[in-house]
């Protein structure tokens, strides 16, 4: 097996370096969510470095998230579940039995090609002139609209959405991204906040003007950490209970 040269910064520690190649072949689709990627004794005759070196790369992938060990059958590309993430601590009362959480449908309202505002130029390291695709989606449960999202992705990486019907849009996104426009997602960032309806998102979720909402922001990140959607949900507070075990 030829050896490949890493060509990352080389002030940086070898297995720094050896991380951040491994990362830049899964963005770039070398390795797939869900798929396995070379042996450390691969990877060590692969780059020409030593076990320990190749070990202490996939450590950080692993604990960052990346990258996933699976007893007896090696280390596997993760594919995260931002769905079950983002119901994990807000469950909708819907007179179901105790416990159960249901994953709310989708509709798309708006796809449109625009300038970002500057606040979306920055999440997105967005160059000036760049511009973004804009989506505005409600995320629906038993007749009710629980989120209204407004969602920016890059123009560049996303064209692809810009030829596809509305109602082609997948429900689960994150997975259509990946197979429409070869764009994964492998972390996000979200934060979370209290706010008082103003009169469109009253009227998109059915409730009062001034009625407290909650806020969800969140920057998703491909595998080289490169920013790829930045998305903020907005949903009624009296639907939402947040839970959490502290042992």
């Amino acid at each position: 097996m030829r050896t490949t040269a890493l060509k990352q910064d080389e002030r940086l520690p070898l297995y720094q370096r050896l991380r951040d190649e491994i990362a830049a072949r899964i963005a770039a689709g070398d390795w797939l969510p869900g798929e396995p990627i070379p042996t450390e004794a691969e990877l060590t005759q692969l780059y020409g470095v030593a076990t320990g070196t190749v070990r202490k790369a996939v450590d950080a992938l692993v604990s960052e998230g990346l990258l996933q060990r699976r007893q007896g059958r090696g280390t596997f590309v993760r594919r995260p579940d931002f769905d079950a993430s983002f119901m994990r601590f807000f469950r909708q009362q819907t007179g179901t039995r105790a416990g159960e959480r249901e994953v709310p449908a989708s509709r798309l309202l708006t796809r449109r090609c625009e300038s970002p505002s500057a606040p979306v130029r920055q999440a997105l390291a967005l160059a000036a002139g760049e511009q973004v695709i804009y989506l505005e989606r409600q995320r629906i449960l038993n007749d009710r609209v629980l989120f209204h999202e407004d969602i920016w992705l890059p123009q560049s990486r996303f064209s692809a959405l810009l030829s596809i019907e509305l109602a082609q849009f997948d429900s689960l996104l994150y997975p259509f991204y990946e197979e429409v426009c070869e764009q994964r997602i492998a972390s996000a960032h979200e934060e979370l906040t209290v706010a008082s309806a103003d009169a469109d998102i009253a009227a998109a979720l059915s409730i009062h003007i001034g009625q407290p909402i909650v806020v969800i922001e969140r920057l998703a990140l491909g595998y080289d950490k490169s920013p790829l959607e930045y998305r903020i949900s907005r949903g009624a507070a009296d639907t939402f209970r947040y839970r959490i075990d502290i042992t």
